[in-house]
């Protein structure tokens, strides 16, 4: 068929109006835009090159097979994209669609760039899944390219609607997921096949909606309330990361702390009173710029990228705000993943110890609290970007090898005047160890003075000062130093050594 000038510019239009206009005017009335105004609102204008805009041309009603991918610039920095249409058979997968994505992640890994997905997807077309499903370039090599492609390039996602059976790995197998609370869900199987299978009855937003994800399984990072701030998440998360794991994470203008940050009347005198660690990491770095990951789920631990004097850092912080900052099953699988991401892309680690420890007790050890914890200690083990230990206020038990402590090599571990390090805390150290003597006394005022004097014979055993003088902290640092002492410890890591063992990999405890 040959085409002249006015043949191609309909075929052109065609292609990119996607669906019918019912469906653009479904999409509306839920607040959602069209897949290629998301494009738009994301990249730089005029940046954008598509690839495959007649793929399935000749089909009806299949225009692009329902997935827009190409090339383009954030902020002037190179990424490629793709852009499920959900006006185009609810965003369904053909075996082109399939080739589409499997191509531009392909390209954005020999390229060395970031991968961005648009996520807006029915799932399969189940009457095209032999052509899509099970061959050598089916929608399995999706999946491969995004495993193969993990930790060499970032990986982002903003799901805007659903994101269904197998290609709910899609986000899964990304490094962060931004979700549109009310119209993102993620599920392996509907509403309808869930009761169909297990006679269970629930909605797919009770089920798998952004909510869901983002507070209780964890597979979302950040619920949005628009589709413009999952861009802007898309946006934000990029400018914090090289474009590949050979380089080096994009410097900013280097600002100040926020001038009225107080960081030593953020922490209690007493460790039984709680404070927000998220209010100290903010008066910490440069002003502005802390991007918290994660804020919804396992909130005793904050992760996050911050800067300090321009330069960005991973932060793990415990937060006593809830749950007394104690690491659970979740929290050790939350850090675990930012310390790999971090590790990835060259981002030095700042680790705020506030921790009484790992939860015991029947109910975390059958959900396998030692077999998580040991993945949390073994994700520190492994990060070989420079890290820093700062003991905010305590740092207990296990808890102190989970937060980088001395024995996991860290560029320094940094005690603050406030700081505590021991197996366990006073109080339950003099009970361990007195515990029949106490029961023994009979007068209560006695045994109250036998019990204050036992905890400060502790405390002077664990006392700051001395674990400086036997090398187990590197400094003593006040809060209104720290800041300045960080930028230079960080710095001074930079041109580390980061070979760690002789081996393949090692044998995680999943």
């Amino acid at each position: 068929m040959t085409l002249d000038g006015e043949a191609l510019e309909q075929l052109r239009k065609r292609a990119r109006a996607g669906g019918a206009d019912k469906y653009h005017a479904a999409n509306a009335a839920k607040g959602k835009l069209f897949a290629r105004e998301r494009v738009a609102l994301l990249v730089d204008e005029g940046s954008f090159v598509e690839d495959g805009l007649y793929a399935n041309a000749m089909a009806d009603g299949l225009p692009a097979d329902g997935v827009v991918t190409g090339t383009a610039t954030i902020d002037g920095r190179q990424v490629c994209l793709m852009a499920n249409d959900s006006t185009v058979k609810a965003g369904s997968w053909g075996a082109r669609t399939v080739e589409k994505i499997i191509r531009i992640i392909e390209r954005a890994y020999s390229t060395g760039v970031p991968m961005v997905y648009l996520v807006d997807s029915a799932g399969a077309r189940i009457t095209d899944q032999v052509d899509l499903f099970p061959g050598r370039r089916g929608a399995g090599k999706i999946f491969w390219n995004q495993v193969r492609a993990s930790g060499s390039i970032p990986q982002v996602c903003a799901l805007f609607g659903p994101s269904a059976a197998g290609g709910a790995y899609i986000p899964a197998f990304c490094d962060v997921v931004a979700m549109v609370d009310g119209n993102a869900s993620m599920y392996l199987g509907s509403d309808r096949m869930v009761e169909m299978v297990t006679g269970e009855k629930t909605t797919l937003e009770a089920m798998g909606g952004a909510k869901v994800h983002c507070a209780e399984s964890g597979v979302g990072h950040f619920l949005c309330k628009t589709e413009a701030d999952a861009l802007d998440v898309v946006r934000r998360y990029l400018s914090y990361l090289p474009a590949n794991w050979q380089q080096q994470p994009p410097s900013a203008p280097a600002q100040q702390a926020p001038e009225k940050a107080d960081l030593a009347a953020l922490v209690p005198a007493s460790e039984r009173q709680a404070f927000d660690m998220r209010r100290y990491v903010k008066g910490l770095v440069d002003d502005g710029s802390f991007f918290e990951i994660q804020a919804l789920w396992a909130k005793e631990l904050t992760i996050g990228f911050g800067r300090l004097n321009g330069e960005v850092v991973g932060v793990v912080g415990n937060n006593s705000m809830f749950k007394g900052g104690v690491l659970f099953v979740d929290s050790a699988d939350k850090a675990t993943r930012f310390v790999q991401l971090c590790d990835a892309f060259n981002v030095p680690l700042l680790f705020l110890s506030d921790v009484p420890g790992f939860m015991v007790g029947s109910a975390v050890e059958k959900q396998g609290i030692i077999r998580h914890g040991a993945k949390m200690i073994t994700a520190i083990s492994e990060a070989t970007v420079p890290k820093i230990c700062v003991v905010v206020r305590k740092a207990y038990g296990a808890g102190l090898y989970a937060m980088a402590g001395p024995g996991f090599e860290p560029d320094a571990t940094i005690a603050l005047p406030t700081a505590k390090i021991a197996v366990m805390g006073a109080e339950a150290a003099v009970n361990a160890v007195y515990a029949n003597k106490i029961a023994a006394i009979a007068d209560e005022t006695e045994r109250a003075a036998f019990v204050a004097a036992k905890r400060e014979e502790y405390e002077r055993d664990i006392d700051v000062v001395r674990l400086a003088s036997e090398l187990v902290v590197d400094a003593i640092v006040e809060p209104h130093e720290l800041r300045a002492e960080l930028v230079r410890r960080f710095a001074a890591a930079r041109t580390k050594d980061r070979h760690f063992s002789r081996r393949r990999h090692g044998v995680t405890p999943v």
